[in-house]
């Protein structure tokens, strides 16, 4: 990172469903007994597959009598539900209100056609059944716009989910392959693969980092040191300590000294994380890795508003955007245990994807569209095709933020290599 000042942002303080149980419920899309004319409008399927504290779902949408060409789905969770990941689609979250919008290829319905898309996500004190399902704006399943009357209704006759195979007693894969077409992002491989890099550091014999690592002090050296620590690793019995301090100018890195240029413009990258101290307010960076096509400025990954983010060293763009809406869909690093971190940077597309503890992570995400709260920002910056050169890890505190973090079992390579 080269900046001549400290950072200085400011901070940000209807369907009728069937009940919602562990293992697959189904969200009718025709009632027993329904019409022609119920069919005749738009249905969405809302297929649930849930286990303590996360779930996923496949939504199945069909036109009504009339072609679409670009949807929009929305729906309103009745619990805590949070949409973690999603795939054949843009989904985003705001409250218990979610959007789903078409992905390039799956936009064009034609009059009585269906697409299908998913997620996956979390929840704590409650997941009770979606309501509100929408098509364009326009309700879905029968239900009418207008205010329905007062007085006592007649409950919709139950629908008896089909027999399926035993709800699993263990979560699904944490991102469910699609049907058609393929998945954008592989699954990841076993162990490091091919990487070009791979290194728990147990090839180091002193308290300095040598051989693939040296110490890095980008700008300016202050008051943090990186070490290897032989008492604290993820793996083994080695790990690279970071010190960091806070105010401005602390920074210090450990660089890698091995070739990287093996892994191409396409760069899946894997590490484990252990932090003592909550992400600040104030922006803070763990990660960094010089763009050789943004004027050898660093592309970022840190915090900001308590919150993962990655950050553009040369026009100081955030991903997400620093609105609450933007930090809401990101989170906290964990403390005081060892976590993964993935992240795949596509320099031939400009896209970038995120993942912690093996799930997506939608507020790290550009994806090439903008989309307000999240990428519209960082997608300010027309043909966007980062170069990177070097990968670094360590601490930089642009004002606030003292830490001491662990990290170990670092991977780069051209294709996921997975936690």
């Amino acid at each position: 990172m080269r900046i001549s000042v400290p950072h200085r942002r400011a901070s940000v303080a209807g369907a009728v469903v069937t009940a919602l149980a562990l293992g697959t419920v189904a969200v009718a899309s025709v009632l027993p007994g329904s019409t022609a004319r119920a069919a005749a409008g738009c249905l969405v399927d809302y297929q649930v597959n849930q286990w303590t504290g996360g779930f996923t779902a496949a939504v199945r949408v069909t036109a009504g009598d009339t072609a679409v060409n670009g949807w929009t789905v929305t729906w309103t969770y009745g619990g805590d539900q949070r949409i973690t990941n999603s795939w054949n689609a843009q989904v985003t979250q705001s409250g218990a209100s979610v959007t789903a919008r078409n992905a390039a290829w799956n936009g064009s319905l034609p009059a009585g056609g269906s697409t299908e898309f998913g997620v996956q996500g979390t929840y704590s004190a409650s997941s009770a059944a979606p309501t509100g399902f929408a098509l364009n704006g326009v309700p879905c399943n029968g239900a009418e716009p207008t205010t329905p009357p007062t007085g006592t209704p007649t409950p919709p006759p139950t629908v008896t989910p089909p027999p399926t195979t035993p709800p699993p007693t263990t979560p699904p894969p944490t991102t469910p392959p699609p049907t058609t077409p393929p998945p954008t992002t592989p699954p990841p491989t076993t162990g490091c693969g091919a990487a070009v890099l791979c290194d728990g550091f147990e090839n180091q014999t002193g308290t300095t980092p040598s051989g693939d690592w040296s110490l890095n002090y980008p700008d300016c050296q202050g008051g943090g040191t990186a070490s290897i620590d032989g008492t604290t690793a993820h793996q083994g019995s080695r790990s690279v300590r970071i010190s960091g301090t806070a105010g401005y100018c602390n920074h210090v890195f450990v660089r890698s000294n091995r070739d990287l240029s093996g892994a191409g413009q396409v760069r899946y990258a894997r590490f484990w994380v252990r932090h003592t101290t909550a992400l600040p307010t104030q922006h803070v960076t763990f990660l960094a890795m010089r763009d050789a096509n943004d004027g050898n400025r660093d592309l970022r990954m840190g915090g900001q508003n308590g919150a993962l983010q990655w950050n553009r060293a040369s026009d100081d763009a955030t991903l997400p955007e620093q609105s609450p809406n933007g930090v809401a869909l990101s989170l906290p690093l964990p403390v005081n245990r060892w976590t993964c971190v993935e992240f795949l940077v596509d320099g031939t597309q400009g896209r970038l994807q995120t993942w912690v503890d093996g799930t997506a992570v939608t507020g790290l995400t550009a994806d090439g569209t903008p989309t307000h709260d999240i990428d519209g920002q960082w997608h300010n910056r027309a043909n966007w095709r980062p170069n990177l050169t070097d990968l670094r890890l360590g601490w930089e505190s642009y004002g606030e933020g003292a830490d001491t973090l662990w990290f170990d079992d670092v991977a780069l390579g051209s294709a996921r290599i997975g936690c």
